[in-house]
C-alpha cells in the first residue's frame, strides 16, 4: 500500500512514454560506499525534478534498501541524441512491484544532484518526442531504440566485464612477478647473510689464533708479534669484505621490504578483483535461471545442447545460490524436482530436462546426478530447516539404497539400466548417506554409508600402482576420484583405512596436473596450470584444463592444509595452501565474457580449455570457444569460497 504523499509524488511525473536506458548503482545515504555494481533500468516517465524508472531482476535486499531510504542511486541516463550519459544522484520517493511481473519494479526518483542544462535537455527531448512524433512512428522508433539499446547495453556490459577480467589477469601476472621478486630478494638476502656469517666465523677463528699467540709471546716475542700483525691484517681484509657485503645486504633488505609492500598491495587489489569477478559469475548463473521452471541452462554457446539443464548442474547452481545467500533461487531449482520433474525407474530423476518447459531432454537415469541433487537438498535443509527439502534428499537416498541392495557387496551401479560401478558415484553416495545421518541420526543411512565404504575399500583403494581405481575392475585414472576421496571421506578417515592422503594428492598432481595454452575468445593466449580429466600421457589430444575438476583439487588441497594446520605442521599446511592459491589464480585466467544476448555480458568459465575434445572418460567437451559452463563456473565459485559440497555445511 502507498500513502497519499506517494500518490501526489507520482502525479509530478508526466507520462511521456519515452524510454531511456539508465545505468544505476546504489550508494549509502552519505554517498561514500557503493552497495552494488552497475545495474540496468529504463525510464518509464520523465519529470523536471526526477524520473520514473523501471527495473528488472533486482535482488530483494536492494529493494529493501530503497524502500527504507537506506540507499541513494547514482544514475547514468543514456539519451540516444547525446554522446555522453547524463549523470545524476537521486533518492526514491516511492517504489512498487509490477502486478503482472513480480520480478519487475517501478520507482519514482527525485534528483538530488544533476546539471540543470542536462536536466532540461532530458526533459525537452522527451517532451518533443511526445508532441511531434506520430504514434505509429513513435512505436517503431521505440522498438528500434529498444533493440538498439538492448544490444548497446549488452555490448557495454560485455565491454565492462571484459575490462574487469583483463584487470584481474594483469594483476595476477604482476602479483606473480612481484612474488618472484620477493623470493629472489629473500634468496639474495640469505646468501649474503650466509657469507657474512662465514666471514664472521673466520674472524672468530683468527682471534682465537691471536689469543694463542699472545699466550706464547714470552717464548718468542718477536715471532709472535709478526704473526699477530699478519693475523690483524687478515682480519682487516675480512672486515672490509664484510662491510661491503653488509652494505649490499642493507640495500637488498630495503628492496625486499619495498617488494613485499608492492606484493601486499597487489594481493589486496587481486582479492578485490577476484570478489568482483566471482559476483559477476554468480550473476551469470542467475541470468540463466528460468523463472517459470526454476532450472538453470547448463551451457551457453553449444547449440547441440542449447536449453538443456543437466540435473548435476542444477545441484551446483542451487548450492551456488545457497552460499551466495540467494535462498529463493536455490529453492526454485529444488522445487522443480519436488513438484514438476518427471521420474523414471526407482523414482530416479533423468539426467537432463529442458529449461523452458521442464520436459525431459535426456532419457538417461544415472545414480550420480540424483545423488548430487540429494546433496544440494540436504545442504539447503541444513541451512533453512525446511523439511520438504530434507524429504527430497531422503527420497533420493531411498532410491539409491534400493540400487545398493541389488549388489551383495553394497556397491552402487551407475544406474538401474547399466552394469558398471563407478568410484565417483559411490563416493557421492558415501557423502549423501553421511550427511543425512548427520542431519537426522537415522541408522539406515549410517549402515548404507558403511556398506559403500566397504565396497570402496575392496574395489577402489587396493594400494596397487594406481591408488584409486575409476571403478570396479577399472584401473583408469580419473582426477575427480582423487579429489573427491579427500573431500568426501576426509584425510583422517582415509588414514584409518590404511590409505595415505598425501600419496593420493601427490599421485593426482604428478599424473593429472598440466600446463597448457588457453586461447581466449579475443584470440589472446594465456598460460594455464590446472588439472586434466585424465593423465595427459593417456590421451592423444594433449593436455586440457578443466575448471570443474581443478576446483575440486583446490578444495582438496585446502582440506589437506587444514588437516596439517590442526596438527601444527606449519610447513606441510603452507605448502598445500600455496598450491591451492596458485591453481585458483590460474583459473581466474580462464574467465570469459558471455558473448550472447542471453548472457548479458556476464562472466563465466568454459567447461574446459579446449572445445569438442575427448575427456578420456567417454564424453566430449562442449563445442564453442566461448561456451559458458554452469559446472565450470559454479565449481570455481566453490573453490573461491572454500565450499566443500561433499561435507555438510552447518
Amino acid at each position: 500500500m502507498h500513502n497519499l504523499n506517494d500518490k501526489k509524488e507520482k502525479r509530478k511525473y508526466i507520462r511521456l512514454d519515452t524510454v531511456f536506458p539508465v545505468e544505476f548503482r546504489l550508494v549509502n545515504p552519505t554517498g561514500e560506499v557503493f552497495l552494488t555494481d552497475w545495474l540496468q533500468g529504463f525510464t518509464r516517465n520523465i519529470g523536471r525534478g526526477g524520473i520514473c524508472l523501471e527495473i528488472n531482476k533486482i535482488h530483494p535486499e536492494f529493494i529493501k534498501f530503497l524502500e527504507t531510504k537506506q540507499a541513494k542511486l547514482v544514475l547514468k541516463i543514456d539519451m540516444p541524441v547525446r554522446k555522453n550519459p547524463v549523470n545524476a544522484v537521486a533518492h526514491t520517493v516511492w517504489i512498487k512491484t509490477d502486478a503482472e511481473n513480480p520480478v519487475k519494479h517501478i520507482m519514482g526518483l527525485n534528483y538530488e544532484e544533476i546539471d540543470p542544462r542536462s536536466n532540461k535537455a532530458v526533459f525537452y527531448y522527451a517532451w518533443t518526442k511526445k508532441l511531434f512524433v506520430p504514434v505509429v512512428v513513435t512505436i517503431m522508433v521505440l522498438l528500434s531504440i529498444g533493440f538498439i539499446t538492448s544490444s548497446f547495453i549488452n555490448a557495454n556490459l560485455a565491454k565492462k566485464n571484459k575490462a574487469v577480467v583483463e584487470q584481474l589477469m594483469k594483476v595476477i601476472q604482476e602479483s606473480s612477478a612481484a612474488r618472484k621478486d620477493v623470493e629472489e630478494f629473500i634468496r639474495l638476502r640469505n646468501s649474503l647473510q650466509a657469507k657474512i656469517d662465514d666471514l664472521q666465523g673466520k674472524v672468530s677463528i683468527i682471534n682465537g689464533e691471536k689469543e694463542d699467540l699472545s699466550q706464547k709471546s714470552q717464548i718468542n716475542e718477536a715471532l709472535s708479534s709478526e704473526k699477530i700483525n699478519k693475523l690483524n691484517s687478515e682480519i682487516e681484509k675480512i672486515n672490509k669484505e664484510k662491510t661491503s657485503l653488509e652494505a649490499k645486504l642493507a640495500d637488498i633488505q630495503v628492496k625486499e621490504r619495498q617488494a613485499v609492500i608492492a606484493l601486499s598491495d597487489l594481493n589486496i587489489k587481486k582479492a578485490t578483483l577476484e570478489k568482483i569477478n566471482m559476483d559477476k559469475m554468480h550473476a551469470w548463473l542467475t541470468i540463466h535461471q528460468n523463472h517459470r521452471t526454476g532450472l538453470v541452462m547448463s551451457f551457453e554457446g553449444d547449440n547441440a545442447i542449447s536449453g538443456w539443464a543437466f540435473t548435476y548442474d542444477q545441484s551446483l547452481a542451487a548450492q551456488d545460490f545457497l552460499i551466495n545467500d540467494d535462498l529463493e533461487r536455490s529453492r526454485k531449482v529444488l522445487d522443480f524436482y519436488i513438484n514438476d520433474a518427471q521420474k523414471g525407474e526407482l523414482d530416479l530423476f533423468y539426467n537432463a530436462y529442458y529449461v523452458n518447459d521442464g520436459s525431459i531432454a535426456e532419457y538417461t537415469l544415472h545414480a550420480g546426478p540424483n545423488i548430487w541433487l540429494g546433496l544440494a537438498a540436504v545442504q539447503f535443509y541444513s541451512r533453512t530447516k525446511e523439511e520438504n527439502y530434507l524429504s527430497l534428499a531422503k527420497n533420493i537416498a531411498e532410491a539409491i539404497i534400493k540400487l545398493q541392495n541389488q549388489d551383495k557387496e553394497g556397491g552402487i551401479r551407475g544406474g538401474p539400466d547399466v552394469s558398471w560401478f563407478a568410484t565417483e558415484h559411490n563416493l557421492d553416495a558415501y557423502a549423501l548417506f553421511n550427511m543425512l545421518y548427520q542431519a537426522g541420526g537415522q541408522q539406515q543411512y549410517r549402515d548404507a554409508r558403511d556398506r559403500v565404504l566397504n565396497w570402496l575399500v575392496k574395489h577402489t583403494y587396493d594400494k596397487t600402482e594406481v591408488p584409486i581405481k575409476r571403478g570396479k575392475g577399472d584401473s583408469t585414472i580419473a582426477t575427480d576420484t582423487y579429489a573427491w576421496s579427500i573431500a568426501a571421506i576426509g584425510p583422517e578417515k582415509l588414514e584409518e583405512l590404511g590409505m595415505d592422503p598425501d600419496e593420493i594428492m601427490k599421485f593426482a598432481q604428478e599424473n593429472c596436473a598440466v600446463e597448457v595454452n588457453f586461447q581466449r575468445p579475443d584470440g589472446t593466449i594465456a598460460r594455464i596450470k590446472g588439472f586434466d580429466f585424465a593423465p595427459q600421457k593417456h590421451v592423444a589430444r594433449g593436455g586440457v584444463v578443466t575448471p570443474e575438476w581443478t576446483s575440486q583439487m583446490i578444495i582438496s588441497l585446502r582440506i589437506m592444509a587444514d588437516y596439517y594446520t590442526k596438527k601444527n605442521m606449519v610447513i606441510q599446511a603452507g605448502s598445500y595452501a600455496l598450491k591451492a592459491d596458485m591453481y585458483l589464480s590460474n583459473l581466474a585466467k580462464m574467465i570469459i565474457t558471455s558473448p550472447s544476448p542471453s548472457g548479458q555480458g556476464g562472466n563465466c568459465l568454459p567447461y574446459a580449455s579446449l572445445e569438442n575434445v575427448d575427456t578420456g572418460h567417454g564424453w566430449m567437451t562442449p563445442k564453442g570457444k566461448s561456451t559458458g559452463s554452469v559446472a565450470g563456473t559454479a565449481y570455481t565459485i566453490f573453490a573461491y569460497y572454500n565450499y566443500n559440497p561433499l561435507q555438510l555445511r552447518e
